[in-house]
């Protein structure tokens, strides 16, 4: 995992499951078998509500991250962010990179809409599937 700069390797096969894991900064990983495991995710979910973000509809949808790397709000770190809230996004947007194996991956919306939070921080870690945007659906 040095090696490769990896911070999270997943492998699934015919029943079998392995989830490693590099270092203390990454939420827990919620089974949907384990009820014990959803209540520790709760307490997880409340460091996003500490920062406050305009949310304008109960109907919003995720932007989630289709890798484990690192975000990047912006193409470098003296550049303008991609988005920020209130701005309106399409299918073919760029909203984020994530660094995964130093490679830089242009993250587009995929979707049409408001942004309304973002969730990831910058320089850190995300996680497959994590929301790294909420939007209002147009």
């Amino acid at each position: 995992m040095r090696k490769n700069d990896l911070s999270v390797f997943k492998m699934e096969s015919e029943g079998f499951k392995i989830t490693l894991k590099k270092g203390n900064d990454f939420q827990p990983v919620v089974h949907h078998a384990a009820p014990a495991a959803a209540s520790v995710a709760a307490p997880a979910a409340a460091p996003a509500a500490v920062a406050p973000a305009p949310v304008v509809s109960d109907k919003l949808k995720d932007i989630a991250s289709p890798m484990v790397g690192t975000f990047y709000g912006s193409p470098s770190p003296d550049a303008q962010p991609f988005v920020k809230i209130g701005q309106d996004v399409d299918e073919n947007s760029v909203v984020c990179i994530i660094e995964a194996m130093k490679v830089m991956n242009e993250i587009k919306a995929d979707a049409r809409g408001t942004i309304a939070e973002i969730v990831a921080e910058n320089g850190k870690p995300v996680q497959f599937g994590q929301a790294l945007f909420r939007i209002v659906p147009k």
